[in-house]
């Protein structure tokens, strides 16, 4: 098998953007716009909003857990060679050069299976098959006949079919682009935005002409382009490629970090109510006697503002000095206030001033979440710790959207609803506060790159005889 020496940071890579591009789409973007569909869920089934929330929060747990039990997990490459740094080690004398990349073998997926076939066949087919389920899964929920049905199809098999497809098509974009890496990384994504503004009012639609089970017969027709997505992801081997091993040493290592530990409980409280207006946005504009359509239309306007969001944060998150977990805390703390001041909002101009300014920050808040992970644990360990992150935030993304649908049965209104909602963000919020450095203004700031560059420059002398195997 030929090795290139180096992404090639181009070709063909730029159809594995546009692969993601599409993917995002097809999976957040239904993922986000799915509240459009809770209104006519409660009506079809006379089932209380808490019940019908767990459509959406299983899925959304789904997805989150699985693509993190299928997110690749690399060790450091160890590639033998003359290491020219003859003050350190003499004159030619061999050592290794660690050097962070993605191995092609390092997919796995939900459950041994998943690992397996991924592992021998590479993220094409693996891809291809969770676009299958995704859809297998909507078309199986148009013929529901109760609340359970939906949970098993939409839920558990399109969440399945979500979490194959979206992580392992990152991994393998990383590895066509080095210096260009985060520029086409930002391409890929900008698809979650822009799908948001086009799905909400596109299935409100779809409900007002076909009804619910014809709405989600298109649905999965849509999501079966997923598989059209995967077809185009060619792997890539590289001379780099690491030795493939368990990370249970970094585990541990991370379950003993104490800041790590507090990160994640509060990136779990910030999930728990960061879904809440895409599920129950909707209803609560309903319940406000708004009609579907522009109730729909206005989850496009917050994923406009969610767009313009990210990008916005991402530039001031390497313009502005210091810990950029400030920002994440400025941008939590913003979008807890917002959430809880939705039952004050009666007005439509209120309401729709309230939904922009949702969409900014809870969209800035994204791409600094997981920029605070490498200065807390070090580039090193920053795929494990992002995979243990986003498996106990799962949590939050489970209950949240059932928690809030309890207290709109219980009390008759969704006041109750977000004001919980923001409580968890801000407690969220109260918690990044106690990570290192958070007031130490004078401190350097970790940056990831500074990490990559250690790891680069770190050599062990090879034994003379040659390579020992583990």
């Amino acid at each position: 098998m030929a090795y290139r020496a180096e992404p090639p940071d181009g070709g063909w890579g730029w159809m594995v953007v546009l692969s993601a591009f599409f993917q995002s789409a097809l999976v957040f973007g239904v993922l986000r716009s799915f509240g459009v569909f809770f209104v006519e869920f409660v009506a079809a089934f006379e089932e209380p909003a808490a019940r019908v929330s767990w459509i959406a929060s299983i899925g959304i747990a789904v997805q989150q857990f699985g693509s993190e039990c299928c997110a690749w997990v690399p060790r450091p490459s160890e590639r033998s060679g003359v290491c020219g740094d003859s003050k350190r080690h003499g004159e030619g004398e061999r050592c290794w050069r660690r050097t962070p990349e993605i191995s092609q073998n390092s997919f796995s997926s939900p459950g041994p299976v998943g690992s397996a076939l991924s592992t021998k066949f590479g993220p094409r087919p693996v891809v291809m098959t969770g676009g299958i389920l995704a859809a297998l899964g909507m078309l199986l929920a148009s013929f529901a006949t109760s609340l359970t049905h939906l949970y098993l199809s939409i839920g558990l098999l399109s969440g399945s079919g979500w979490a194959l497809t979206f992580t392992p098509t990152l991994a393998c974009l990383s590895r066509y682009f080095s210096r260009r890496r985060s520029l086409a990384t930002g391409l890929a994504l900008t698809g979650v935005g822009l799908s948001s503004f086009a799905f909400a009012p596109l299935f409100q639609w779809l409900l007002n002409h076909y009804a619910w089970r014809g709405a989600l017969l298109l649905v999965s027709a849509l999501s079966l382009h997923l598989v059209a997505c995967g077809a185009l992801l060619r792997p890539l081997s590289l001379a780099e490629d690491p030795v493939v091993g368990g990370p249970g040493a970094q585990i541990t290592s991370l379950l003993r970090h104490s800041p790590f530990l507090r990160y994640t409980v509060a990136l779990t409280l910030i999930n728990t109510g960061y879904f809440i207006p895409y599920v129950h946005l909707v209803a609560h504009l309903r319940d406000l006697g708004w009609d579907p359509l522009p109730a729909a239309f206005l989850l496009s306007v917050a994923a406009i503002s969610d767009l313009v969001g990210r990008v916005a944060s991402g530039w001031l998150g390497d313009a502005v000095p210091g810990p950029v977990a400030r920002l994440l805390m400025l941008w939590t703390t913003l979008t807890g206030v917002i959430l809880a001041l939705y039952p004050v909002a009666e007005a439509p101009t209120g309401l729709v001033a309230l939904t922009v300014a949702y969409g900014f920050t809870s969209g800035a808040l994204t791409p600094v979440a997981f920029s605070v992970l490498p200065e807390l644990v070090g580039t090193g360990k920053i795929y494990c710790g992002l995979g243990l992150v986003q498996m106990v935030e799962s949590i939050g993304g489970l209950l949240g959207a059932p928690l809030s649908g309890y207290l709109r049965d219980v009390t008759g209104n969704y006041t109750a609803s977000f004001v919980v909602a923001g409580t968890f963000l801000l407690a969220g919020s109260g918690i990044l506060i106690t990570l290192p450095h958070f007031f130490c203004f004078s401190a350097p700031t970790s940056k990831p790159q500074d990490h990559v560059t250690e790891a680069l420059d770190t050599k062990v002398p090879l034994p003379e005889e040659g390579l020992g195997e583990d």
